[in-house]
């Protein structure tokens, strides 16, 4: 039996034309039929982001290298961790990193959850890359996709070998995975009682970032007193903070003459002492020495009948010493080498052929 006979009918018993009139209305039907027994489609979860900052603590030198701005973390399908923000600073010997981190995640009634919790303070968030993998711990959470950062200037005490002394210059970052952390504005050295040691000030420029009201830098608040490290190419400040916002020029220099005193020194170091002696350069001394005064450092002895007899000492001389000091007067008084000048105080001089620690008897 022919499928389609000459009049057009299947199987010789329907239309051709009829039948495919009803496969069309009974797909349709079919449709429609489909259409209203399926399922609503689930509704998709609303997504919201914020930013935290992340203390990761000490890192190697090869981890930070590897952390960049725009590194992403996924720890489920429905978060996301982006690095927005790198801030480096030295933490003794090692490096201490703090981040930034744009995170987005499902929220419920306000509230954002990231990897199945809140981004709450303390918490310690992991970041995975193809190339690194730590954890810190959250800080802040706010707005802001940057660090609340700035930049503070410190003065910065330290004692070095005099050879190393001379490699602090002015205009030497601080370099930490390739970024500049701290510039050196400027520097001031002077001689102490060893010959070997130079004690350095050095006035700094910070990158710090702020975190509950106060800049921060190595992971401390800074403040006077704080211990600070700096280690440049050539060598390392690790020195106390004298001053924040404060710098080397403060005050105005003046030269005042000054009365200081040796005691029972050897006669030999007393004869070396002379007038002309001075430290520094030699068209602008730090110190001049313009006389000196030597007598025997006197000997007091009892006798059994409590008689008292003094007689001069046989070799320590007591030396009186007038100098003109090249000073600052600042607004808490007038300093020497950075170090507050009264009386009573003991300043150091390098004489070139000397070195010689003296108490401040007067200042005028």
């Amino acid at each position: 039996m022919e499928v389609i006979d000459d009049d057009g009918n299947l199987f010789g018993a329907v239309n051709v034309v009829d039948a495919l009139v009803v496969l069309v209305v009974l797909a349709v039907v079919v449709a429609g039929a489909a259409f209203v027994l399926a399922d609503d489609p689930a509704p998709q979860p609303d997504t919201d982001t914020t930013y935290a900052t992340l203390d990761l603590g000490t890192q190697p030198a090869y981890i930070v290298e590897a952390i960049n701005e725009g590194d992403m973390y996924e720890p489920d399908d429905s978060s996301t961790l982006t690095v927005t923000d790198v801030h480096l600073t030295p933490r003794g010997t090692e490096i201490g990193v703090t981040l930034r981190a744009e995170l987005q995640g499902e929220t419920d009634d306000d509230t954002i959850t990231y990897a199945n919790a809140p981004p709450r303070l303390g918490r310690t968030l992991a970041i995975e890359t193809s190339q690194y993998e730590v954890s810190g711990q959250v800080r802040d959470v706010g707005d802001r996709d940057t660090l609340a950062g700035d930049s503070q200037q410190v003065i910065l005490r330290d004692t070095l070998d005099a050879e190393t002394a001379t490699e602090v210059t002015a205009g030497d970052e601080i370099r930490l995975a390739g970024r500049t952390v701290a510039t050196v504005e400027e520097v001031a050295t002077y001689a102490t009682d060893s010959p070997d040691q130079t004690r350095v000030l050095v006035e700094a420029t910070l990158a710090t970032h702020r975190e509950g009201g106060q800049s921060r830098f190595g992971g401390v608040p800074l403040q006077r007193g704080q211990s600070l490290t700096l280690p440049a190419a050539d060598y390392t400040i690790d020195g106390q903070i004298e001053s924040v916002n404060g710098n080397l020029q403060l005050g105005e220099t003046s030269t005042r003459q000054v009365t200081l005193r040796m005691t029972e020194v050897r006669a030999d170091t007393a004869d070396a002492i002379r007038p002309g002696m001075s430290e520094g350069s030699s068209t602008d001394p730090v110190a001049e020495i313009t006389a000196v005064e030597t007598e025997p450092s006197l000997i007091i002895a009892t006798g059994e009948d409590g008689s008292v007899n003094v007689v001069d000492h046989p070799v320590n001389r007591d030396v009186t010493i007038t100098a003109e000091l090249q000073v600052r007067e600042t607004a808490t008084g007038v300093q020497f080498k950075g170090e507050p000048l009264r009386g009573g105080t003991n300043i150091t001089l390098d004489l070139g052929t000397r070195i010689i620690e003296t108490e401040v008897v007067s200042i005028r």
